[in-house]
């Protein structure tokens, strides 16, 4: 059976074809629950009525889910509607290795990567029972995370199997169903042992990787024949060419690799995957000049005494190995993940998400808005499923668990304060601004960081005056996110000055000697996690590497162990949290979604789009004056950002912007000839629209996070809003000469923010959470005055009206749009009922902005809905690892 674009399996919706194979058809669709792209794998209607067919396809299901690792395509939810069986699983982006090997061979280095990454996937598989029977290119996906190995469709527990009798029931390539009798895998890749109906084992994929490799290398297949008789005479009784051979380039290291997997015995491969990953990093590792292995002995006599003496040394050691597993053998956790559903009302905004797991593993603490848009901390238990929030948290960021589990320290109200979680009592620690990051020792000891920049410190836990521990050079030196290690002496932090900057990394600062030494060059904090990694974030992909606790040196390579992690990149943290006891938590949001810029008239009607869906960073759209050009900020996963420009009319898009430190939030001039913009390290830039003249810098502020808000009508000032100091945002004014004038004129104990100059440039709209949650307020400007507020059940990404007689916002807890009147008679502002706009529908992003007739709205619409921020909990994340041996 085929489907549609439209029809829908249960609560997918079927987007596009993707391809189809023995084991069923492939399409795309929409999980319209997590409002993500899968991939859906349907058996043909034709092969259910085959008991043995549906067996094999539940098996299918069954076998993937008991895989986790960031090498193996990911098995989502298996269903049957209507007779009709699915499996949904993960959707990659990329191509297969089939597709790329039809251009030619790999370069080296990536058939090396590629190899090891392969057989490091076949590893953990074969761990577990599984050997996959049907590895090739075609099952194969290169994406940018690395490979992807696809399809246990032929997969199989290890166990017995009946030997065929004879080689007719060979499948052909265009069905490789197994039927009754028939073998199972694709001819070219299988090894001797298949084409005989024996049993397989691990082995079996070592051949097929193989040949795998041999193509890869070289672009050929590893056996042919004009005819499948022939291909399988080649297969049982030829050697293909030395890759060098034909690649002169190639290590002869790599010849003797192949070969030893392409071994007609299988006793005289490889015997595990994971002896063949070290092998290809070996080589990798020595390049060109990875050598043949020694020579053997030549006279027989001699060599037969030596292979007879390993033999018995062989068995000895195997059966001492036995032995000792037999005493000592755990199974191996499984991987489990798990989604995390909070309530409905609650609401996570990616730019301040925080998340904090309990040391115990028993509760998650995260930082929230609830159904009155006021940011708290709520509490999630894994053991009730009960949520709950915590009083006298308003404003809450960067929780942190007491290692008792039983408090939770966080930052509020330039405060640092704690609650103890059973009774709910809040008391304040000590004085602190606007805080980036703390971490509480066994000893009742609390490091903090108290300001966006500037040092570490330390103060009890019980409360006092705090004493700074750490020295910086510079005003924009920060240092962050503290974690203690288990010694309660030691803590590791970050320390940078910008995004991506020679000197950021991961330090560790001895409290006793007050010495400070580099750990890791990275771009986020890290984390030390048992029983002895490195936990750390690059862009969206949190890693692990094994550490030595005492030397604090990194061994080996870092591991995947979560993709698709929101990545703050202005505050170098990401958003994971990791407990004692094995469990990872980890959030994702919208960001990984294309949205498609879209014109809606002011009552929600749909008016047409422009240009193709793309990572529009939040609140980064701009429209000219004239209406003849757009600005936006496209950004990757992990949230850095470039300026483009769309000709609205053609939906042409170039770029404007490609500077290291990208391009965020571009604002136009009154006149529409220049467009300000800020970049990553907190520097405020102006280039010509036209791109015909180069960026120069208006002001570079002492902030990693500077967003410009508005453009003054008369063009003399532009409106920025400033993280750092006392508070996570100030508005600042910024002179547009160039001359580096700048002045503040909104910095209160409160954060304001997104500030717009009203259309004649008496006012001064901005957003404030000086009342617990953001409000929409107007000041005059220059002054004098009081402020007015105008919303009153939350607001923000307000805008005026042409005429400036009314002022538009969006309500957070809802997404609604509503527009009040806004009037000054006789020195005082008349502020009307709000109305609502856009058909009373919530406006599904906050990537938005008006066109300059005031008749228009121009939006950044999530592909196929809103994709909300998600939690997953990971339990046995260190299996993906590779084990420690036990002392």
């Amino acid at each position: 059976m085929s489907f549609s674009a439209g029809s829908r399996l249960g609560p997918y919706e079927i987007l596009s074809p993707l391809g189809a194979g023995g084991m069923g058809e492939v399409y795309k669709a929409r999980d319209t629950r997590l409002e993500r792209t899968v991939a859906i794998k349907v058996l043909p209607t034709h092969l259910s009525a085959s008991a043995e067919v549906r067996q094999r396809f539940e098996r299918e299901a069954k076998t993937i889910s008991q895989l986790s690792h960031p090498h193996i395509c990911a098995l989502y939810d298996v269903g049957n509607q209507d007779g009709v069986e699915f499996l949904v699983m993960e959707y990659l982006e990329g191509e297969t290795l089939a597709d790329r090997l039809a251009k030619g061979p790999l370069p080296l280095e990536q058939t090396l990567r590629c190899g090891t990454e392969i057989a490091d996937a076949l590893d953990k598989a074969h761990r577990q029972g599984i050997v996959h029977r049907d590895l090739k290119p075609g099952n194969i996906m290169l994406t940018k995370s690395g490979i992807k190995l696809l399809d246990f469709g032929l997969a199989k527990v290890l166990e017995p199997q009946r030997t065929i009798e004879s080689l007719t029931s060979v499948p052909t390539a265009a069905k490789e169903i197994t039927r009754e009798g028939t073998i199972l895998g694709t001819l070219s890749y299988m090894a001797p042992e298949q084409l005989e109906g024996k049993t397989a084992d691990p082995r079996t994929d070592i051949f097929a990787l193989g040949a795998t490799l041999y193509e890869m290398a070289t672009g050929k297949k590893a056996f042919s024949g004009a005819s499948q008789a022939s291909l399988i005479g080649a297969i049982l009784h030829t050697e293909p060419p030395a890759i060098s051979a034909g690649q002169p380039a190639s290590p002869p290291a790599l010849d003797h690799l192949v070969k030893t997997c392409l071994a007609k015995d299988p006793e005289e491969r490889w015997q595990s995957a994971r002896d063949l990953a070290s092998e290809l990093q070996w080589i990798d590792q020595a390049g060109s000049s990875a050598g043949t292995p020694a020579p053997t002995i030549t006279r027989r006599k001699k060599q037969e005494r030596l292979w007879q003496a390993v033999a018995v040394v062989a068995v000895l050691l195997a059966a001492a190995l036995i032995l000792r597993n037999v005493a000592r053998r755990t199974s191996p956790s499984p991987i489990i993940r798990t989604a995390i559903n909070l309530p409905a009302g609650l609401h996570i905004d990616p730019q301040n998400a925080s998340l904090a797991i309990s040391p115990d593993g028993r509760r998650l603490a995260v930082v929230a808005g609830g159904p009155d848009g006021r940011q708290k901390l709520w509490l999630r238990s894994f053991e009730s499923l009960e949520v709950q929030v915590l009083p006298g948290t308003d404003g809450a960021t960067y929780p942190f668990w007491s290692p008792d589990s039983r408090s939770l320290g966080f930052f509020s109200g330039h405060r640092l304060a704690k609650i103890e979680v059973s009774s709910g009592s809040v008391q304040t620690i000590c004085e602190a601004g606007d805080g980036r990051g703390a971490t509480w020792s066994r000893e009742g000891r609390i490091v903090f960081s108290a300001a966006a920049y500037g040092p570490l410190s330390l103060v009890q836990a019980a409360g006092g005056t705090p004493v700074v521990i750490t020295r910086v050079e510079g005003a924009t030196r920060t240092h962050r996110l503290p974690r203690f290690l288990p010694d309660g002496k030691r803590v590791l932090f970050f320390s940078g000055t910008g995004v991506n900057a020679p000197d950021n990394g991961i330090y560790c600062l001895d409290l006793d000697s007050k010495k400070i030494s580099l750990v890791a060059r990275e771009n986020s904090g890290g984390i030390f996690a048992q029983p002895g990694y490195l936990v750390f974030q690059r862009a969206d992909t949190v890693l692990a590497q094994p550490i030595d606790l005492a030397t604090l040196r990194l061994t080996g390579s870092p591991t995947p162990i979560a993709e698709g992690v929101w990545f703050n990149m202005p505050r170098w943290i990401g958003h994971f949290s990791v407990s004692d006891t094995g469990l990872l938590v980890f959030g994702g949001a919208s960001l990984t979604q294309k949205s498609q810029l879209t014109w809606f008239d002011l009552s929600g009607e749909k008016l047409g789009t422009v240009g193709d869906p793309e990572y529009f960073h939040v609140g980064g759209i701009a429209v000219s004056p004239d209406g003849n050009a757009i600005a936006v900020s496209i950004a990757d996963p992990a949230g850095r950002a470039d300026v483009w420009l769309y000709d609205p009319r053609r939906g042409v898009k170039t770029r404007f912007t490609s500077d290291p430190t990208g391009g965020y939030h571009p604002v136009w001039s009154p006149d529409g000839k220049q467009i300000a913009y800020g970049d990553a390290n907190g520097t405020i830039l102006v280039k010509a629209g036209d791109g015909t003249s180069p960026a120069r810098k208006l002001f570079s502020l002492v902030s990693a996070n500077a967003e410009v808000s508005s453009w003054s009508p008369d063009g003399r000032l532009l409106a920025i809003g400033v993280s750092g100091g006392k508070t996570t945002y100030d508005v600042l004014l910024v002179s547009s000469s160039g001359d580096g004038k700048s002045q503040p004129f909104l910095s209160t104990p409160a954060n304001e923010r997104q500030a717009r100059f009203s259309p004649d440039g008496t006012w001064l709209s901005y957003v404030s959470d000086e009342s617990g949650r953001d409000e929409l307020y107007v000041v005059p400007f220059p002054g004098p005055g009081g402020k007015t507020q105008v919303s009153s059940s939350g607001a923000n990404q307000a805008f005026w009206s042409r005429d400036g007689r009314a002022i538009a916002y969006r309500q957070p807890a809802d997404g609604k749009l509503f527009a009040v009147d806004f009037n000054v008679r006789g020195g005082n502002v008349d502020i009307g009922p709000p109305r609502s706009l856009f058909g009373g529908r919530p406006v599904p992003t906050e990537t938005f902005w008006p066109a300059p007739d005031g008749k228009r709205l121009l939006l950044a619409v999530p592909v196929g809905g809103e994709a909300p921020y998600t939690l997953t909990l990971v339990n046995g994340w260190s299996s993906m690892l590779e084990p420690r041996e036990q002392k």
